[in-house]
């Protein structure tokens, strides 16, 4: 991919900073596809994930192919993955189902970036375990999805931003399982039941008010849509955002990150609010470093950096709220352009597939 083809925004970020970044990125990659955190740092299967989507956007494929490689030859014989992997051995036996559903929208991105529909072919049996098996925790009374399983049992907790993660992932298999001919009416169900419990069932989930993600994620992920999803931003605005910095982790610290600025702005790509996403896009480049890596936040109390590490997934959320609003890639829209679901207690059906290029 050219540098002209790259994502870019005048007076914010060049296709030249978005391509030193991708190669941050890339240079962290073990020998095996794994993405860590950093070097020598873990690997989750999430944020690996989000690396490689990015790699895609910023026309490094082969670094993206390898990334889903690795996720292909480390699922296991249930569909799920380990929480947690250190210098290529499971460092957690754990299992996040939010974590284990991600594939789908990494998936998803790929064919929809570069038109590889052989390639969503290949990855569809990986796809496809991970989704039953992410459904299958799905729970009866709101529809809520339990978050871990640990060696033995399930503990019996939802999050609203990892539900809100995997509403947004399950609709991204929706849409692979359209293209490939291959219907799902049971994750229609559950997507249209997920979406139902996140708008309408607040006591399903864990109270975690305190973070942003539980804020924005509801909105960046498609379950609040039009005016729902705007006011739903305005409601909590003053919280989380602190002027030219980028936004709060946590409301009560004086903490912004970087990553969870860069997911605000796809959020606010989603509702049409142009403006604030790109002023918040520009506010948190103070985290860039020369050679296009990004420190994961800034303590703004106090000055300093926190925690002392770059982390390849806040380059990467960088890299996808630039190609969101710059509408570069054909991937660019893989937040904006899914169909929204009705709500249940409208009683229609639910139309859980990407909108047709």
């Amino acid at each position: 991919m050219a540098a002209s083809e790259l994502p870019s925004i005048s007076g914010v970020l060049t296709a030249s900073q978005i391509r030193r970044t991708a190669e941050s990125i890339a240079a962290q990659q073990e020998s095996d596809g794994a993405l860590p955190w950093f070097s020598g740092g873990h690997t989750d299967p999430w944020d690996h994930l989000e690396n490689a989507m990015a790699l895609t956007s910023a026309g490094l494929l082969d670094a993206a192919r390898a990334g889903y490689a690795w996720s292909e030859r480390t699922q296991r014989p249930d569909g799920s993955w380990p929480s947690e992997f250190r210098d290529g051995a499971v460092a957690s036996e754990d299992t996040d189902t939010n974590f284990c559903a991600y594939i789908a929208t990494g998936v998803w991105h790929y064919v929809c970036s570069t038109g590889d529909r052989e390639f969503g072919a290949r990855m569809w049996p990986t796809v496809h375990a991970a989704i039953d098996y992410v459904v299958s925790l799905q729970q009866g009374r709101n529809g809520e999805i339990y978050w871990l399983r640990g060696d033995s049992s399930v503990l019996p907790e939802a999050l609203l931003t990892g539900c809100a993660s995997m509403f947004h992932s399950i609709r991204c298999a929706l849409a692979l399982a359209e293209s490939l001919g291959i219907p799902q009416p049971e994750w229609e169900v559950a997507a249209l039941r997920l979406g139902h419990a996140i708008r309408h069932h607040p006591e399903a989930f864990g109270e975690k008010d305190r973070y942003s993600m539980d804020w924005y994620y509801p909105v960046l992920c498609g379950a609040y849509d039009g005016t729902a999803a705007t006011a739903r931003i305005a409601s909590r605005w003053d919280d989380f955002v602190v002027g030219d910095l980028g936004i709060r982790c946590v409301s009560d610290r004086p903490w912004v990150t970087g990553a969870e600025t860069c997911e605000l702005v796809l959020a606010l790509d989603r509702i049409g609010d142009r403006s604030r996403a790109l002023r918040l896009l520009a506010a948190m480049q103070h985290l860039r470093e020369e050679d296009g890596s990004y420190w994961t936040g800034l303590v703004f109390a106090d000055d300093k950096r926190w925690p002392e590490e770059r982390t390849t997934w806040t380059g990467a959320a960088m890299i996808l709220a630039t190609d969101a609003l710059s509408r570069t890639t054909p991937g660019n829209g893989i937040f904006r352009e899914l169909a929204t679901p009705i709500d249940i207690t409208d009683g229609f059906a639910c139309d859980c597939v990407a909108s047709r290029r």
